[in-house]
């Protein structure tokens, strides 16, 4: 699953290119055009806001002392000085790894007075088996909280996916939001155009936290969520393109999705290599039944070939905390002497100084488990899963 991940800046920019009301904005990157950038951009206000991914950025510190990762002037004088302050440092939030996130943008947005803030979201909901609309008059605050508390301000609404919402639906809900006057037409209006993009782009969920009503009557959306169907990932080359991989916790995790290997680091000292979810999940269980600890999930999948092979050893290896590997393989679609030859390569490359134990089963096993003992590497093979992963704890 690629969890595709776009900077409120990216999110706002397409929402923009569907015709939704925003506030406007600049990006500035700390190139020779930022001051360009700045000079043409008139407001009476402006929020500076460093671009990472995390929340609790205004109540952040940047690893330069500086503080605050939102800030408000009416000087445009002050908004360069500002970003420079942003842009090269880590940002530290309570949402962020102790070092930080690097801010490599920073947004300038105009400022706008909001009179009231709402909340709407369109997702993708099983039960009613297509998408559905949630709104609350309680915006700018954790929806959640709001459904326990007091689950009268929630209004859900099933959507037919091949059609605009009706009419009636819209001036309904916007009437639910609390929208008076022209606010309620401009508000059903704003709700029409987020429909639009929410299928046009192949999202699962979009969701304004505050769908907002300024003291000049706008109703803006002050800041969206975007969650996109990886699926579709095809059809949406431009958005996935823009996904922010340089912000993930885990570089490995990054390495991994560029071989299209599945992995995920845990905190434990057994490495595992898997062919599906499904057998990644199990061998990580027998692995804690046998009383060890599994230190990722990463499933090579079903087409697996050699030089993934190579790559996943290279990763799991990378892992200070990983005292041993096991490899579990059932060959049906895949060739377990495929996966034997890459594994005695991966071997010899990395000079391996860790226990590995390998079980394999299926297709062409016969020819792989003969790969494995003429390969003159210390490599035990397991009979089982069982055996595979007391044989993995033992060597521990």
């Amino acid at each position: 699953v690629r969890h595709l991940n776009l900077l409120e800046f990216q999110s706002k920019d397409l929402l923009q290119k569907y015709g939704v009301a925003i506030q406007q904005f600049k990006v500035l990157d700390n190139s020779k055009n930022d001051a360009q950038v700045v000079q043409t951009f008139d407001c009476p206000e402006y929020v500076v806001k460093a671009q990472i991914l995390a929340g609790g950025r205004g109540k952040g510190t940047f690893d330069n002392g500086f503080k605050g990762g939102v800030h408000i002037t009416s000087n445009k004088s002050e908004v360069l000085s500002l970003s420079k302050q942003m842009i090269g440092n880590r940002l530290i939030t309570k949402q962020t790894p102790k070092s930080g996130i690097l801010v490599n943008k920073v947004m300038v947005a105009r400022s706008v007075n909001i009179t009231r803030e709402t909340y709407l979201c369109i997702l993708l909901d099983r039960e009613h088996n297509g998408p559905v609309l949630i709104a609350s008059p309680a915006g700018g605050m954790d929806i959640e909280a709001v459904a326990e508390k007091t689950p009268e301000k929630i209004k859900t609404v099933p959507l037919d996916i091949a059609k605009p919402i009706p009419e009636s639906v819209l001036l309904d809900v916007a009437k639910f939001l609390e929208f008076k006057g022209d606010a309620v037409n401009r508000c059903a209006d704003e709700i029409q155009k987020l429909y639009t993009l929410f299928k046009s782009v192949d999202a699962v969920q979009l969701e304004i936290n505050p769908l907002a009503e300024t003291d000049s009557g706008e109703v803006i959306s002050v800041d969206a969520k975007l969650n996109f169907d990886d699926n579709a990932q095809f059809r949406q080359k431009d958005i996935f393109a823009m996904d922010v991989t340089e912000e993930e916790a885990d570089p490995r995790e990054v390495e991994a999705a560029k071989y299209n290997l599945n992995y995920v680091a845990m905190d434990g000292n057994i490495g595992c290599l898997v062919n599906g979810a499904g057998l990644a999940m199990a061998t990580m269980d027998i692995i804690k039944l046998n009383g060890g600890d599994p230190a990722n999930f990463l499933d090579v999948g079903g087409g697996v070939k050699e030089d993934q092979v190579a790559k996943a050893f290279e990763i799991l290896t990378s892992d200070p905390k990983v005292k041993g590997i096991l490899v579990n393989v059932f060959g049906g679609i895949v060739n377990c002497a495929t996966i034997a030859n890459g594994i005695v390569a991966a071997s010899k490359k990395l000079k391996l100084n860790v226990p590995l134990v390998v079980r394999l089963e299926g297709t062409n096993v016969t020819k792989a488990r003969e790969i494995l003992k003429n390969s003159g590497l210390p490599i035990q093979t397991a009979s089982d899963l069982d055996d595979a992963a007391q044989k993995a704890v033992a060597a521990l």
